[in-house]
């Protein structure tokens, strides 16, 4: 069967979806293009000291290419040694497919069975273009195999149509969305032939990584989680308070500016957090909310649990949808001005594209990212040597990662690291102490 044609970002006139929003199609162009327009994704990976290239093969199941030559490459970095695949593998009858990039022809020993896996998954509103930065270093690793995936219905990949069960209960919504991702992940890992694998997800993409490593234990050698959403419990009061206008009051902990392994969590007294917490409740009081901004976190709560997401918001901004990436973009000071320009372009493709499993994140999360079923009640049978990664000004709180290791020490291994000069998004923010913690982490199996 024919893989359905995903639309990328040419504008023309269409429908939208989603209910009653869909008027605002009849007025406004939505985009439309043809999926062999690699254009976008290949300028990013230009920088990231790779030669792309498409596979000479139609079975990505087949050995690492040999013969490059016979291959046509479609990006390449100035004095590039490492050739890597684009793939589209097919899942399943219909015609989905799960878009891979493959590093499998990088530094190997004399010891060529020794190989292992790595396969990187992404967070929410990114793709696998986001780790254009760690994929040469990566692959310096000998006898490992990279691969890193865009999650289906997301970045490149096949957009099916999700269908939630928000009529039913809050157990089978959630169930349903998680397995929506964690079994095309197993579909996947059977068509590439892969027995077992490091999986290493970043944000949501760590989410799902637990979620699969919980299911399928034996085809995980090790789990990385990377700024893993989902993990702690929301505070009792966290809704009301984002109603009224606040965020949750959470403690602070300075952030470590090693990014060598730790373990020996700062501990907050319980008087400490509650003087912190007055002393924010004090502040609030001092700022109350404007009722535009109530009304407005009122409007984005009720849009989020009748699963919009942020992307629609993008699509239905139309040719204007450009200027909010470029805006999102423009903070990463970090990247050059070249890297944000071609990041961004990448960026605004794979969030026009018509909207499939990221409305199942409304399903999975309650508003303000906290899990409807947080992981911290579930990681305690994991029993996959487990790694947490955080950046020292993550939004994502790192004692969440540190509650689960206090649970699962001693049975499996774990390790923790919090990467200096980042934040959420460490593996571009520093990527010279992600790769290296990574790879030390890779080394550690081999």
């Amino acid at each position: 069967m024919a893989k359905p044609e995903p639309v990328f970002p040419v504008w023309g006139s269409g429908s939208s979806s989603q209910g009653a929003f869909s008027l605002f199609g009849r007025f406004w162009p939505r985009a439309a293009a043809t999926k062999d327009d690699h254009q976008i994704e290949l300028a990013l990976l230009a920088d990231s000291g790779l030669k792309v290239v498409s596979p000479s093969t139609s079975d990505p199941s087949q050995p690492p290419l040999t013969n490059h030559e016979s291959a046509t490459t479609l990006a390449t970095s100035a004095s590039s040694d490492v050739v890597a695949e684009l793939l589209d593998v097919d899942i399943d009858s219909e015609g989905n497919y799960i878009h891979t990039l493959a590093i499998r022809n990088n530094k190997q020993t004399s010891n060529a069975k020794a190989r292992h896996s790595l396969v990187i998954t992404h967070g929410y509103f990114t793709g696998l273009g986001f780790f254009f930065r760690n994929y040469h270093e990566l692959s310096q690793v000998p006898d490992w195999d990279i691969y890193s995936i865009d999650w289906l219905g997301m970045g490149r990949s096949s957009r099916p149509k999700y269908v939630s069960k928000r009529g039913e209960s809050e157990d089978a919504r959630v169930a349903h969305a998680e397995s929506f991702f964690v079994e095309s992940l197993e579909e996947w890992r059977e068509r590439m032939g892969i027995e077992r694998m490091t999986l290493c997800g970043h944000s949501f993409g760590g989410y799902m990584s637990a979620l699969y490593a919980l299911k399928y234990p034996e085809r995980v050698e090790k789990l990385v989680l990377v700024s893993p959403i989902g993990i702690p419990k929301a505070p009792p009061d966290f809704e009301d308070r984002l109603r009224q206008g606040h965020g949750p009051a959470r403690r602070r902990i300075p952030p470590s500016s090693s990014c060598t392994p730790e373990y020996e969590s700062a501990e907050i007294t319980d008087a400490a957090v509650k003087a912190e917490e007055a002393s924010e409740a004090a502040a609030n009081k001092l700022n109350e909310p404007s009722r535009a901004r109530r009304l407005m976190i009122g409007m984005a709560m009720n849009l989020w649990e009748r699963n919009f997401a942020p992307q629609w918001v993008v699509r239905t901004a139309g040719p204007l949808s450009r200027r909010l990436i470029d805006w999102y973009i423009g903070r990463f000071e970090w990247l050059s001005e070249t890297q944000r320009t071609a990041l961004s372009a990448y960026a605004h493709q794979i969030s026009v594209l018509p909207g499939s499993s990221e409305s199942a994140l409304g399903d999975i999360l309650r508003p303000g990212a906290f899990a409807r079923r947080p992981l911290i009640d579930r990681l305690g049978s994991i029993t996959v040597p487990t790694v947490f990664m955080y950046g020292a000004n993550d939004w994502v709180d790192f004692t969440g990662g540190e509650q689960v290791i206090r649970r699962i020490a001693g049975r499996v291994s774990t390790n923790l690291y919090r990467i200096s000069q980042a934040g959420h998004n460490l593996h571009l923010e520093n990527p010279a102490e992600f790769n290296n913690a990574l790879a030390a982490e890779m080394r550690a199996i081999s």
